[in-house]
């Protein structure tokens, strides 16, 4: 796959928040919640696939060292209306999102693009998580702007040192270390909750088996015969905060060349 890619002029870099959903369960859904707690470098405040390193028990089996790239799952609601027009009855956090957004194609976004959350610049709500290790974030765990080494998303990088990575995931991890660093040295810091994505989600049987014949609408190949996975984005957070629905979405492209969001 090519590193480079051109993001097509028209990508919305704003949109918003339809639903939140988390859950301390291991389970394919998620239930919709008021309002969820990113922590920097960890997850969904209480959520099962909350860690530094994987979570999810597909990953833990094969590699439990393996970073955390999928911190935060995003699906476009865009996705919910096209599939229930075909006759799947697919509800926000159906599929097993963390959020739901509108107004914005994730799928189009590069690599190492910050999502934040918020109307505006918001104000410092504690001090960042470092050194998280690979248990889900409790609800006493602090959130807040943590983005040096030692300290929330810095953790999951330094993970991937300790690590034997794939390509894509060592891409995906060179990306988010650069823009964990250009975030450290930003002097207009912005405290809004914000995201990084990473990858892409990777389709599996499990959504056959929560509404059988869905899998084909959300995987499929392109003409030259490359996978094309629709099932959502994943991220890792930068800052934490609330997110609750409603809440705006502003979307910052990193710096090019931009690498193609991969499967993580």
């Amino acid at each position: 796959m090519s590193v480079e890619q051109q993001v097509p002029a028209e990508v919305s870099l704003r949109g918003g928040v339809a639903a939140v959903s988390c859950n301390d369960a291991y389970s394919f859904s998620k239930p919709n919640r008021p309002e969820i707690v990113l922590v920097p470098g960890l997850g969904v405040e209480g959520d099962i696939h909350a860690g530094v390193t994987v979570r999810h028990r597909s990953r833990v089996a094969v590699d439990p060292l393996q970073p955390n790239l999928r911190q935060v799952h995003l699906i476009q609601a865009e996705l919910h209306d096209e599939v229930r027009a075909e006759g799947f009855d697919v509800p926000a956090g159906g599929m097993g999102e963390n959020v739901t957004t509108t107004g914005i194609d994730l799928l189009g976004l590069p690599c190492g693009t910050i999502l934040r959350f918020g109307a505006g610049v918001g104000v410092g709500v504690g001090v960042g998580v470092g050194s998280g290790g690979g248990a889900g974030a409790g609800a006493g765990a602090s959130v807040g702007a943590g983005v040096g080494p030692g300290q929330g998303p810095a953790d999951v990088v330094a993970a991937a040192g300790r690590a034997t990575l794939d390509d894509p995931t060592a891409g995906a991890v060179a990306v988010l270390s650069a823009v964990v660093a250009a975030e450290a040295e930003r002097a207009d810091v912005d405290d809004r909750p914000a995201v990084v994505v990473t990858g892409l989600r990777n389709p599996c049987q499990q959504i056959n088996r929560f509404r059988p014949g869905l899998l084909k609408r959300v995987l499929g190949k392109d003409e030259a015969g490359n996978p094309v996975r629709r099932a959502g984005v994943m991220a890792v957070v930068l800052r934490g905060g609330v997110i609750r629905p409603g809440d705006a979405v502003s979307v910052e492209l990193p710096a090019g060349p931009h690498r193609p969001l991969d499967r993580v």
